[in-house]
């Protein structure tokens, strides 16, 4: 690994451990009122979006995350497949499922709930990433596993919108070559365009 791509890194892992708590904290201050409603109506650009989409992959949201179960559900009552991040091991891709809303989670490799099905073949067309932080670029920070973006590598033509609460904003990413920009952004305050695509 270089200088650059070593001060990339280390810049990544700094400001992860300063989003994850911010994230966390913020979402635990939330009133159930607020949670229950928070990405539960999507704005006029995303329905359209998620009604429009072959395939909408979601993710199964952990403690702390901007939840996509409406979103999903609003894609689900229009007809269209839903799908999450599916493990065969810790070792393999990333691949999608399809799930749909009450579908029984098991818990996958990297112990996040993923469906059950071993039958994960499905590419979304639209793809719903949960992150750390964004910019308003579409730089995206993730947990650090770099699962999707060697899932975008092969998959590039997906379109990418970044779900987070507002409070998971900075000013700038740190961005390798590899990694892929966000062409939108939803948090609970507003849509943000990132990209050209849409």
């Amino acid at each position: 690994m270089d200088a650059s791509l070593a001060d990339i890194a280390a810049a990544k892992a700094k400001m992860r451990a300063r989003l994850r708590f911010r994230r966390d904290r913020y979402a635990a201050s939330l009133s159930d009122v607020v949670l229950a409603v928070a990405f539960r109506s999507p704005p006029a650009p995303l329905r359209s979006l998620l009604t429009e989409a072959r395939c909408v992959g979601g993710y199964a949201a952990l403690a702390g995350e901007a939840p996509v179960d409406g979103l999903l559900a609003a894609a689900a009552a229009s007809g269209v497949l839903t799908a999450l991040p599916w493990f065969a091991a810790r070792d393999d891709a990333m691949q999608f499922a399809v799930w749909n809303a009450g579908d029984a989670l098991a818990t996958g490799p990297w112990r996040v709930p993923q469906p059950e099905s071993t039958d994960a073949d499905i590419v979304p067309s639209l793809l719903l990433c949960p992150l750390l932080g964004f910019d308003r670029r579409g730089g995206r920070l993730g947990q650090g596993g770099g699962h999707y973006d060697r899932y975008l590598a092969v998959h590039g033509d997906i379109l990418r919108v970044g779900i987070a609460w507002s409070v998971q904003e900075v000013d700038d990413v740190p961005c390798a070559p590899h990694d892929l920009m966000l062409d939108a952004v939803l948090t609970e305050q507003e849509w943000i365009m990132t990209g050209e695509r849409l």
